[in-house]
């Protein structure tokens, strides 16, 4: 074989091997895109997870409505936790408070009470949950202070003239047979709790925050809880 043909061979091999170098580089290069593009949307959902969430709380879970979950309450002051499994049962935006519940309210006072009416702009929204005592003590537990109902990341509390109304629920319910834990109850029982919240007219409420404590923020910091999906 001549030199010339050795140099063309020889020519030959080495393109052959700088194109395997190269098609090798830019396999690496296609592997390594996805990775780094992948962690976005999963750190997206973290955060997504949790709005709704007060900022910096624990969220225990994210059950559907309809889905128990179980609350644990330590006074610090007292031997026992106080424990309720609770279940949001339905969320009622837009329509006037029940009418038998206010009628059974101005009966009990031997007077007449003026029809309640949201803020201007806003709407009543009607939270009915289901508590069960799964604890060991007889144990009180209501919506206020515990409970938010939120529209994205922005949460409304109950009023006090919403607790208040709230309260004419139970007493209402307590009437009808139906004791819930805003009075307590024993080991073993359940009854109804509702918590009354006025969000924009034009929104639709998207989570339920019930904090885990005895309250949503307290001297030690925020609460731990769960956030209901709606």
């Amino acid at each position: 074989m001549s030199s010339r043909a050795h140099s063309l061979l020889a020519a030959g091999a080495a393109l052959a091997l700088a194109g395997a170098t190269a098609c090798a580089g830019s396999s690496s290069d296609t592997d390594s895109t996805p990775t780094s593009t992948s962690s976005a949307p999963s750190e997206v959902a973290s955060t997504a997870d949790t709005i709704g969430a007060p900022p910096g709380a624990q969220v225990l879970g994210r059950p559907r409505k309809g889905e128990p979950f179980k609350i644990t309450i330590d006074f610090k002051d007292t031997r026992q936790l106080d424990e309720f499994q609770i279940t949001v049962r339905s969320v009622t935006c837009g329509k006037p408070l029940d009418p038998a519940v206010l009628a059974y309210a101005a009966d009990s006072i031997g007077a007449p009470t003026p029809t309640p009416t949201p803020e201007s702009g806003k709407q009543y929204c009607v939270v009915a949950m289901e508590a069960l005592n799964v604890g060991k003590q007889k144990s009180n537990w209501n919506a206020d202070n515990t409970v938010t109902l939120n529209v994205g990341d922005v949460a409304y509390s109950q009023t006090q003239k919403d607790a208040a109304y709230a309260l004419d629920y139970a007493q209402y319910w307590n009437s009808k047979g139906q004791t819930g834990p805003t009075f307590g109850i024993n080991p073993g029982s359940k009854g109804p709790v509702h918590g009354i919240f006025q969000i924009p007219a034009d929104e639709q409420p998207t989570t339920v925050w019930v904090t885990s404590g005895t309250a949503i923020q307290t001297i030690d910091g925020v609460e731990p809880g769960y956030l209901v999906q709606l």
